[in-house]
């Protein structure tokens, strides 16, 4: 197993962006802003695109932090044109396609290439459990049918399975396949997938645990997909900055900050109730209401208070501004 490093003696990899690869950086997982009437909130879209370029990082919309599994396709498209409307010079706009129907999942990624989406992404689907050469073909479907570069979404806690590395690798060739986003939390699974991937010019890695960011960046990880970013985008974007000089001090007390504002919403909470906790700090903050998509629900008003109090005081404590 390949060692992982956070010290500056070992973190000697080629720097964060630096290797000739076409996808990488800082790829926030936007929520999906919503009115009361659980419409899409589409001014929210508009200021949330806008901390997002602020701070030089990519949107990715209608992934799990964006309560794809409860959108209706009406409401997927809805965001999709707000996005495609609202998306900044330079940027990567990322959509998630995700869906139990394979058809559904190829014309949504149809409908992404006519709306400003320069790369989708996809879980395996959450019903069956499927075996290795289940996933690999239904891999290879996709990539065949959409027209848009296709990233390759590995969650366990969403789908019940995990994809396994060496198929990966193997779908990692197909012409179409361009990467993967990994929030499988596993030190091992890092290890071995920045050994095998991190040298590879066509084809990109993303690290979907927030906590490991740090270890990803020193150790030739392409990119990062925090939920925090909604929030506090400027926390990664600094990271990513320092990682390219080989910062290795800085990278870590911005890991620090990761992890504190990253427990304040997702610490004792399930996935759904960490949607709603982050919603309200990012409430906090004027980018959105603090409303989610059934069956999720808002919790007490009591609990969200204790959220607000807190993020003030972690501010003022960390000498930080929103």
């Amino acid at each position: 197993m390949t060692d992982l490093t956070t010290n500056t003696e070992l973190a000697t990899n080629t720097p964060l962006g630096d290797r000739g690869k076409k996808y990488h950086g800082i790829v926030i997982p936007a929520v999906t802003p919503l009115k009361e009437n659980f419409s899409l909130d589409e001014a929210a879209v508009e200021k949330m695109f806008a901390n997002f370029h602020k701070y030089h990082v990519h949107p990715f919309i209608i992934g799990t932090t964006g309560e794809s599994a409860s959108l209706s396709n009406e409401m997927k498209l809805d965001y999709l044109k707000t996005a495609a409307k609202h998306k900044q010079a330079g940027t990567v706009l990322y959509a998630g396609i995700s869906s139990n129907v394979l058809n559904e999942s190829i014309e949504f990624a149809k409908q992404c290439a006519d709306n400003g989406v320069d790369v989708v992404a996809t879980t395996l689907p959450t019903y069956y459990t499927l075996t290795e050469s289940q996933m690999k073909q239904y891999f290879i479907q996709l990539a065949d049918a959409v027209p848009l570069p296709l990233i390759i979404y590995n969650i366990p806690a969403t789908t019940h399975m995990s994809i396994p590395l060496q198929l990966i690798d193997e779908l990692s060739h197909h012409a179409n396949i361009v990467g993967t986003k990994d929030s499988e939390r596993s030190d091992e699974r890092l290890s071995e997938s920045l050994k095998l991937w991190r040298d590879r010019k066509d084809f990109s890695h993303f690290l979907g645990w927030a906590a490991k960011s740090n270890v990803a960046l020193l150790n030739g990880g392409d990119g990062l997909i925090p939920s925090t970013g909604n929030l506090i985008p400027s926390i990664y974007n600094e990271m990513q900055q320092a990682a390219a000089v080989n910062d290795v001090e800085q990278v870590n007390n911005l890991q620090r900050l990761s992890d504190v504002f990253g427990n304040l919403y997702q610490g004792g909470r399930t996935l759904g109730e960490s949607l709603w906790a982050l919603k309200i700090l990012m409430n906090e903050a004027g980018l959105c209401k603090p409303i989610v998509m059934p069956p999720l629900q808002i919790m007490s008003t009591k609990e969200a208070k204790q959220l607000v109090d807190d993020l003030k005081m972690i501010l003022e404590k960390e000498h930080i501004q929103l």
